[in-house]
């Protein structure tokens, strides 16, 4: 089965810190100006002599667009990694996941975010346990984590 396949197949179990998935379904993106001043506190003057690039998410967060697909996060293990409950991670298929990096894994049917390590998944928060490759029945690699996105309002 296709990483793409299992993510259509996708029911969200009880226990999942995967919330929910998105698959890219357009090619259309909107462009949104960057501004070249740096920004401490405040918005800066909108004046077109201060945009830097006019820039879309995609640009910015995707390479691989038929590879790359969106995941709610639903919980806390990941907090001291700065992924937070409810943030929509970027996850890119494509990608072959390097130990040390965060990756989006498929153990025991359950979709997870968790650091790769040597034969296992760490979570970072020391409130809650790595998961051992050798403890699980199935383990899949899906696709590594390569931005994030988060709503304030």
């Amino acid at each position: 089965m296709s990483p793409i396949d299992l993510i259509r197949n996708y029911t969200r179990k009880i226990n999942s810190n995967v919330d929910e998935i998105y698959v890219r379904v357009s090619n259309k993106s909107a462009d949104i100006p960057l501004f070249n001043n740096k920004v401490s506190a405040g918005f800066p003057s909108p004046a077109a002599d201060h945009i830097e690039v006019r820039l879309s998410a995609d640009q910015y967060l995707v390479k691989n667009p038929t590879a790359t697909y969106f995941v709610r996060v639903k919980g806390d293990s990941m907090i001291n990694a700065g992924i937070f409950n409810g943030d929509v991670l970027v996850i890119d298929r494509s990608i072959d996941p390097s130990i040390g990096q965060i990756i989006l894994a498929e153990v025991d049917g359950e979709f997870t975010v968790k650091y790769l390590g040597q034969n296992q998944l760490t979570p970072a928060n020391p409130n809650y346990k790595s998961i051992n490759f050798d403890d699980a029945d199935t383990v899949a690699l899906i696709g590594v984590v390569t931005g994030s996105m988060r709503k304030f309002v």
